[in-house]
């Protein structure tokens, strides 16, 4: 091991012990990096580096502009379960909040059009939303919907859960559902939401929902922080 490999092992080390035994603020900010870099008697380009390393292990996390944080337990998500992002949280001892970015009615990509079982260039409802668990933004959505079954829904308070809406002012329920699940990197959109740097890691849920009828009602399309989810299935 040379010189560099050994400062990247003793300050990811000591980072580690740190973070465990929570050496850091409440709200679990690290030191700015040039206190870090005076900390470790390095060059910024070695702790970035070392900082990566963390990062990778979904030890820390990067806001841009805001520097570095201690991540927080993943969020556990069981896709077979049908319980909306509010009452998961709940569950889990977690407080979720939802902010609405934008919702309107849009032309669909020819992706969602054919997701939705629709023509190509279909008008549909789009709503796009900020998801946080204890104040941490960690999931940006989009939903679209089939206009045909949700009329007025944009005056509806879209902070809440989707699920109990539907139930409650439609009396449509959540049937057979369709999950795509992929690694990728976050939109300019999406990371701009999230707060951190375009082309970061994330994991890419499609999920497309049928009701009670067996009608293609919805499709979300969802990027979750990657350092902030666990999946965890059990099939019987």
């Amino acid at each position: 091991m040379n010189e560099s490999q050994t400062t990247l092992a003793v300050i990811c080390k000591a980072l580690s012990e740190s973070i465990a035994a929570g050496a850091f603020s409440a709200e679990g900010r690290l030191p700015s990096e040039r206190a870090l870099s005076e900390q470790f008697s390095t060059t910024r380009i070695t702790l970035r580096e070392a900082l990566g390393h963390l990062e990778a292990q979904g030890l820390i996390y990067r806001e841009v502009r805001r520097g570095w944080f201690v991540s927080p337990p993943r969020i556990i998500y069981n896709p077979l379960q049908r319980s909306h992002f509010h009452a998961m949280a709940k569950d889990q001892g977690r407080s979720a909040q939802t902010e609405v970015i934008d919702a309107r009615h849009c032309i669909a990509s020819d992706t969602v059009c054919q997701k939705l079982l629709l023509p190509s260039a279909s008008n549909v409802i789009c709503i796009r939303r900020l998801r946080y668990i204890d104040k941490r933004p960690v999931l940006y959505v989009e939903h679209y919907l089939n206009p045909l079954y949700f009329s007025d829904i944009l005056d509806a308070d879209l902070t809440s859960s989707l699920t109990d809406l539907y139930a409650s002012r439609y009396d449509i329920h959540y049937g057979r559902v369709r999950f795509d699940m992929v690694p990728t990197l976050l939109t300019k959109e999406a990371s701009h939401a999230l707060k951190v740097a375009s082309g970061s890691p994330a994991l890419f849920i499609t999920r497309t929902n049928r009701d009670q009828n067996d009608r293609v009602i919805d499709c979300d399309l969802e990027y979750w922080r990657y350092d902030a989810l666990h999946i965890d299935v059990e099939v019987n």
